[in-house]
């Protein structure tokens, strides 16, 4: 079957504003708000990486009576993980079982955009799907379904392109044993450090993030 495609980028900061403003500059482009997600304590910004793809800027939402723990958000701002495509999450989560991963169950989750229009998702809950820990990269990524909700990358602003996604680390073998039970190419380099570094076609030219 053909490999899962990348739906979308998750890039952590402890301060949403801060972040969207520093890649404004860095790309040409200013991140919009995408909404808050009612009851996580979260909210983000999202650009476009054309390809029915985007970049996510996920920090604490301060508005919320419900406040994530500061030690869930790095200090520096971090490409924490990334999503792909899954119509079928379901059977993938099954097959990826079989093969002796578990991507976590499948939870649903939704969002209203600036404009009022309602997104609903599904998504599993391991790989990446979770912030994490403070720092730590999530090299697997989670499952997405959008099912008949528009994609975010359609109403999200435009002019930015990802040209690729690859990662570091010190043990590459480790992850691509999981990343073929879920469907799932992604370039691992032999690295010091672990990390996920898309690269980015903008206006003010390429750039790295990481």
């Amino acid at each position: 079957m053909p490999s899962l495609k990348a739906d979308h980028l998750v890039y952590v900061t402890s301060n949403v504003d801060a972040t969207t403003d520093e890649l404004e500059k860095r790309f040409g482009i200013r991140p919009a708000g995408g909404g808050a997600h009612v009851g996580r304590g979260t909210r983000n910004t999202l650009l476009a990486l054309g390809n029915e793809i985007y970049l996510e800027v996920l920090g604490p939402d301060r508005n919320q009576e419900i406040q994530q723990p500061a030690s869930r958000f790095p200090k520096q701002s971090l490409l924490r993980t990334w999503a792909v495509k899954a119509p079928q999450i379901e059977k993938s989560v099954r097959t990826a079982r079989s093969l002796n991963y578990d991507p976590g169950d499948v939870d649903t989750m939704s969002r209203k955009r600036p404009d009022g229009v309602q997104l609903e998702w599904r998504l599993t809950s391991g790989g990446g799907g979770g912030l994490g820990t403070k720092g730590i990269v999530g090299f697997i990524p989670f499952l997405i379904d959008w099912g008949t909700t528009e994609h975010p990358s359609s109403s999200a602003p435009r002019g930015c392109e990802l040209v690729s996604l690859r990662a570091e680390h010190p043990d590459p073998s480790s992850i691509a044993r999981n990343l073929c039970a879920i469907n799932v190419e992604l370039v691992i380099e032999v690295g010091d450090s672990p990390a996920l570094i898309a690269t980015i076609l903008t206006p003010k030219g390429t750039v790295e993030l990481r």
